[in-house]
C-alpha cells in the first residue's frame, strides 16, 4: 500500500511541477519565415490571393485540390479532414485559416511589403493554445514542423517568380 502511495503522490506532484513550468511558455505563438524577391508587388499578391495560383508556389499543392465557396476558389483541401481557406484580402497582405478538427486556432499570412525593384514577403502563422501542458510544450516544436515547409514555399515563390520574369524580358 505504501508504493502505490507513493507512486500516486509522486505523480500528482509531477504532473503539478510540469503543469507550472508550462505556465511559462505563452499561449499565443507566431512562427514567421521572409525572403526578399525581384518582381512586383502585384505579381506577388496575385500569387497569394487567388488559390488557382497557389500550385506554383505552395509546397505539395500538386496534391491538393481547390475548395470551392460561391462558386470560386477559396482554398486548397490539404487532407481528407484540413481546409487552408483564405479569411480576407488587403492591399498588402492575404490573411487565411486552417479549418478542420484541431486547426481552429491557426491563423497564416502573407505581407508583402514593395522596395525599390524587389518586394519583402513576409509568412507568418499564428497559433493559439490552451493551457494544457502538453499543447504548449508541443509547441516547443512548432519551428521545426513549419518552418522549413515555410521555407521551400518562399523558396518556390521566388524561383518562380524570378524565372518567369526573366522569360517574360
Amino acid at each position: 500500500m505504501r508504493v502505490v502511495k507513493l507512486v500516486i503522490i509522486s505523480f500528482v506532484i509531477l504532473f503539478a511541477i510540469i503543469t507550472v513550468i508550462s505556465l511559462f511558455i505563452p499561449t499565443d505563438i507566431q512562427i514567421s519565415k521572409a525572403i526578399q524577391i525581384n518582381a512586383q508587388k502585384d505579381s506577388v499578391m496575385l500569387q497569394f490571393s487567388d488559390p488557382v495560383n497557389w500550385k506554383n508556389w505552395y509546397p505539395s499543392d500538386d496534391s491538393t485540390d481547390l475548395l470551392y465557396i460561391n462558386e470560386k476558389p477559396q482554398g486548397i483541401r490539404l487532407d481528407n479532414r484540413t481546409d487552408l481557406v483564405i479569411k480576407t484580402k488587403k492591399a498588402d497582405e492575404v490573411i487565411a485559416n486552417y479549418a478542420g478538427p484541431g486547426s481552429k486556432d491557426i491563423l497564416t499570412g502573407w505581407k508583402v511589403i514593395q522596395a525599390s525593384n524587389s518586394v519583402a514577403v513576409h509568412w507568418y502563422m499564428n497559433f493559439h493554445l490552451s493551457w494544457y501542458p502538453w499543447k504548449k510544450f508541443s509547441s516547443l516544436l512548432f519551428e521545426k514542423r513549419y518552418g522549413p515547409v515555410m521555407e521551400q514555399g518562399l523558396n518556390n515563390l521566388k524561383n518562380y517568380l524570378e524565372n518567369n520574369r526573366l522569360s517574360n524580358k
